[in-house]
This record gives structure tokens, C-alpha cells and sequence, in this order.
């Protein structure tokens, strides 16, 4: 039987501080630079976890949703100050991608940073659905 590292909750919101979240991650995680048009425009670094693993502490009322494609991804993003903190990806629809850059600087994460080609998404999702387990 594997150990599942221990994890603990982290702190993190938009820009303005309307939008607040928490997020249980273990001290080790692998984080996520994709490359496709959205992320690469808005400097989003994926955390993956499950939904479970993640709260809306503030603010869920002044949340936006932007859809588009195949519009399965759920891009949610602060409507005071424009934002995206977290979302529903795509790549797993049952699980929330935290962006890193919103979390709180006391994260204390040891973080590996991993390439997602999403630029070319339909050939390269099975890769990082097979790393997670999925």
C-alpha cells in the first residue's frame, strides 16, 4: 500500500482580493506550463487537483464565466479585476486547475515545472491524462 503525502491547505485570490481560495496540496507538486493561446497569453500555471481538494473561501458571486471551442473548460475569472485564479480545464473536467501565480507567497511549495504542448491539445492530451492517472 502507498502513503499519500500529507497535504495542507494553501491560501490564494485574484488580484484584487475578491475572489479568495484554498487549496489542498501536498508539499511536493508538479506544475503545469501549457502553451496553448489562452495560457500563453494570460501566464496561467496549472495545479491540477481534484475538486474535492479545492473552496471558493470569497467572492464566488463576483465570479465570470468565459467559454469557448468546445466549451467544456470553464474559465472562470474575477469581474472586478479581470483575474483568472482558477478554472475548470478541459483536459479534466471533473477537477479544478489552480493557477500558482495567484497563490499566496507563503505557499511553500516544492514545486517541478513540466511542458504541456496545448497548442497541439488533441495530440498531446493523452499524455498528461496518463500522468494523472486518468
Amino acid at each position: 500500500m502507498t502513503n499519500s503525502p500529507t497535504k495542507s491547505w494553501r491560501h490564494g485570490e485574484c488580484h484584487c482580493g475578491e475572489v479568495g481560495f484554498a487549496v489542498n496540496l501536498p508539499d511536493s507538486v508538479v506544475a503545469l506550463s501549457c502553451n496553448c493561446s489562452i495560457c500563453a497569453k494570460t501566464g496561467f500555471i496549472h495545479l491540477i487537483v481534484d475538486k474535492a481538494d479545492f473552496k471558493i473561501e470569497r467572492g464566488a458571486e463576483s465570479l465570470t464565466t468565459y467559454t469557448f471551442g468546445t466549451h467544456t473548460a470553464k474559465h472562470t475569472f474575477c469581474s472586478v479585476c479581470g483575474v483568472k485564479a482558477f478554472y475548470v480545464p478541459r483536459s479534466h473536467p471533473d477537477s479544478w486547475s489552480v493557477n500558482l501565480r495567484c497563490l499566496d507567497a507563503d505557499a511553500n511549495l516544492q514545486l517541478r515545472f513540466e511542458e504541456f504542448d496545448g497548442a497541439n491539445w488533441d495530440e498531446n492530451i493523452a499524455q498528461i491524462n496518463s500522468e494523472r492517472g486518468h
